[in-house]
């Protein structure tokens, strides 16, 4: 059981099916003895369509008080197009990265049954604060036939290290340490020659960790082929982003897929979300597929060094063998209850 300390959660339900699974996890994080005091915020579509409210500074500012944050889903149901496009995703998402400076996107994965990777686990760290999502470029003689528009990829030496150490520290704790760094090395010389100078720096501290190179449209296929090649993938931001996609897609699909977005330093609330949209055709229904929700909060509990918990959980989760279809989201989170 936990040692009776109690956390502060923010949860940002959010849109869509995000407050039912998002409740769901906390259900089996609680269950499971661990203590949280937690605060809601009304943020993401509704709260934007609602008020023009994304996300101010005084928010963030509380947001970066709290020992953890969990989020469910945002976003407007499909063809609802009352929101510009990037609005949500850097007024809130990438907000919440920079300004906590959430720098690790972490993303565990493991084959469920029936699923291409069947049986195979791997992770893949991914730089979250850089690359082409830092938003260096801008437009040009808008609307004009001359018109340009450029997007830069920004590649600091403090933000490819920092990258870098933490997928080595998470590649050296495996059983069979190999660490495969992805990029595309041939085409993108100037940010690929960083990222592979860093990793050769950084791997000659850990002697024990096999290190490997992918072109990244090579690792699309062996993702698909040979997934069981992988131990820890490091990679860029946009890389990072596709790749993680694709493989919660061959490990049974995203619905099962969880992420951390880290500040390792402690500078700031580290976030937790499953990957998945917000569903709105299955709101209310009680169908949402909550396992991805409990898989990101068993890595809020690693963070929060509440292992054994976290180790329940995730032993819970593994074994979990019912229809989720015919057991509902409710059904689902009192399951795994039932097994801790």
């Amino acid at each position: 059981m936990s040692n009776e300390r109690t956390h502060r959660v923010a949860v940002i339900g959010g849109d869509g099916i995000g407050p039912e699974v998002t409740g769901a996890a906390l259900d089996v994080v609680r269950a499971a003895g661990v203590t949280l005091a937690t605060t809601s915020y009304e943020l993401g579509a509704a709260r934007y369509l609602k008020d023009g409210f994304v996300l101010d500074d005084a928010t963030l500012e509380e947001l970066r008080g709290y020992d953890a944050i969990m989020l469910g889903a945002v976003g407007p149901a499909i063809g609802d197009t009352r929101i510009p496009g990037g609005v949500l995703e850097r007024g809130l998402l990438l907000r919440l990265r920079f300004g906590l400076d959430l720098y690790i996107n972490y993303r565990p994965f493991r084959g469920v049954a029936g699923s291409i990777a069947q049986g195979c686990e791997f992770a893949i760290v991914r730089e979250n604060t850089e690359g082409p999502y830092a938003g260096e470029g801008g437009i040009l003689r808008r609307g004009t036939p001359h018109e340009v528009a450029t997007q830069g990829s920004v590649n600091t030496r403090f933000g490819v290290e920092r990258c870098v150490r933490y997928a080595f520290g998470r590649t050296a704790s495996l059983e069979s340490p190999r660490l495969t760094l992805v990029h595309k090395t041939n085409v993108l010389t100037f940010a690929g020659d960083l990222w592979s100078r860093v990793v050769s720096e950084v791997g000659a501290e850990f002697p024990d960790v096999a290190v490997d190179y992918n072109h990244v449209d090579a690792a699309c296929i062996y993702l698909v082929e040979s997934p069981q090649r992988y131990g820890v993938i490091v990679t860029d931001n946009l890389f990072g982003d596709i790749l993680s996609d694709l493989a919660g897609a061959v490990t049974g699909g995203i619905g099962f897929a969880a992420s951390a977005n880290l500040n390792p330093a402690r500078t700031g609330a580290s976030l937790f979300e499953p990957v998945h949209g917000a569903a709105h055709d299955i709101v209310g229904t009680g169908k949402a597929n909550p396992l991805a929700a409990v898989s990101s909060a068993v890595l809020m509990l690693e963070h929060l060094e509440e292992v054994a918990a976290a180790r329940r959980i995730a032993r819970a989760v593994a074994d979990f063998d019912g229809d989720v279809a015919v057991l509902g989201t409710d059904g689902v989170a009192k399951n795994l209850i039932g097994r801790l």
